[in-house]
């Protein structure tokens, strides 16, 4: 919920300068001929970007205290060929994935500063699932190697905007989580919790315990 108002904090902002732009471009005369316009027009490009923005926010969740951030079952579609049915709270979406082993990265918006003062709390998004063969030949044949899991339209990524400039306006802290090469088997049950340390892959049924004793 509190993700969600974020966004229409930012979307509500995004139908100002929307306002705005609609004013110049339609209002009056156009004494100020072609600055006016392109001003116009400025301003409504800026509305699209603060409105992808705040789609781009709506998608992070709260951290969970008591659940797994992430639940992946795996089943066999063929050799090597696994339907991942992976559950994100209440949501669930289904996969396909190939390879031996898999990989899940995931990125956090954590709030800091006055903003974790007053109890805004940290959210997440799952980014990719990976899979990986064993073999090298196998891996460069593969075509269902990677799942993208995170919709951005049009390129718009918050975290990546604040991770790589280092744009963290005293209120953020953009991170990389990932679970490392696990291995996968038909019938496995994995559950991801986020730990001091990092993200922690744990088996949850005999099929996954298995299959980590024989890695």
């Amino acid at each position: 919920m509190q993700y969600l108002g974020l966004a229409v904090v930012v979307a509500l902002l995004a139908v100002i300068v929307l306002l705005v732009a609609l004013r110049l471009l339609l209002g009056g005369r156009w004494f100020l001929g072609w600055l006016r316009g392109t001003c116009g027009f400025l301003i409504l490009a800026c509305a699209g970007v603060i409105g992808l923005v705040a789609y781009d926010v709506s998608r992070y969740v709260p951290l969970p205290a008591d659940q797994p951030l992430a639940t992946l079952s795996f089943e066999a579609q063929g050799a090597q060929r696994y339907e991942v049915s992976l559950q994100q709270g209440q949501e669930a979406r289904a996969v396909i994935l190939e390879g031996d082993l898999w990989q899940l990265d995931l990125h956090v918006l954590r709030w800091k500063s006055l903003a974790e003062l007053i109890g805004l709390e940290s959210g997440y998004r799952l980014e990719r699932l990976s899979g990986r063969y064993l073999a090298v030949e196998q891996q460069d044949r593969a075509r269902h190697g990677q799942v993208a899991l995170a919709d951005k339209p049009l390129g718009v990524d918050v975290w990546q905007w604040l991770q790589l400039g280092q744009h963290d306006l005293f209120f953020f802290e953009a991170q990389a989580l990932r679970v490392n090469s696990m291995p996968i088997a038909d019938g496995a049950v994995y559950a991801v919790d986020l730990a001091p340390t990092g993200l922690l892959a744990r088996p949850m049924n005999e099929a996954a315990t298995q299959a980590m004793q024989d890695w």
